[in-house]
């Protein structure tokens, strides 16, 4: 399985993102901003970082990026699209999810592990948690916090598109009602603030509750070959 990994300018966490592909078994491809073909890829992900330096805001530049067209069109005839962090902020930004993310609450950059809470395990990136689960991966961002209005909000929850929550009293940014990723209504595209991608590795902090995002990939393409 090959898994494109973007890098924007300003990207950090690209190198991270096709090191865990690679450990959990798909084959990284790496894909420039200014890129309009995907090379044949099997899911797509938009790592974490300051794509473009935040300017304006986080993701506000990037969404206008060539490779996110493609990305669009990719997600529209169902390929998998992970964002994360920054990736997030790129997805909403563009509208390929709703709502967005702003300034911590504190207006403090945070960074440190976190327990989450898998809401839904049917998308394509956390087929391989159960529903319910409590999985601990790391946060460092400055803005994170999840927003929405009411009824975005509302049917978001009533259509079961609360991928991951942060576990009651561990919301590191003040997200709206403790969110801390969501799907489309495919359920193709995905978006997390914290980094499954610093969470696969025995030998780092991090642990390893963030492999089964690259492994439920793997086994969501499979299945749909």
């Amino acid at each position: 399985m090959h898994v494109g990994v973007v890098t924007f300018p300003g990207s950090l966490d690209d190198r991270d993102a096709a090191r865990a592909v690679e450990r959990c078994g798909a084959r990284p491809v790496a894909l420039w901003h200014a890129d309009t073909d995907l090379r044949g890829v099997d899911a797509v992900i938009l790592p974490g970082g300051f794509s473009y330096g935040d300017y304006l805001r986080a993701g506000a530049v990037a969404h206008r990026a060539p490779v996110v067209a493609a990305i669009a069109a990719f997600a529209a005839d169902g390929g998998p699209v992970l964002g994360i962090c920054n990736g997030f902020q790129v997805l909403c930004e563009a509208g390929l999810l709703p709502g967005a993310l702003l300034r911590n609450a504190g207006l403090s950059f945070v960074c440190r592990d976190v327990p989450l809470v898998v809401e839904r395990s049917t998308t394509p990136w956390t087929c391989h948690y159960s529903q319910g689960r409590t999985i601990v991966v790391p946060v460092k961002h400055g803005e994170g916090r999840y927003y929405a209005d009411t009824r975005t909000l509302d049917a978001l929850e009533d259509e079961g598109r609360v991928v991951l929550r942060y576990a009651e009293g561990h919301d590191p940014n003040g997200s709206a009602r403790r969110i801390a990723g969501i799907a489309n209504e495919r359920g193709n595209v995905v978006g997390v603030m914290p980094h499954p991608e610093h969470a696969v590795d025995p030998a780092l902090a991090g642990g390893m509750d963030g492999r089964g995002f690259f492994t439920s990939v793997l086994s969501a393409a499979s299945l749909a070959r």
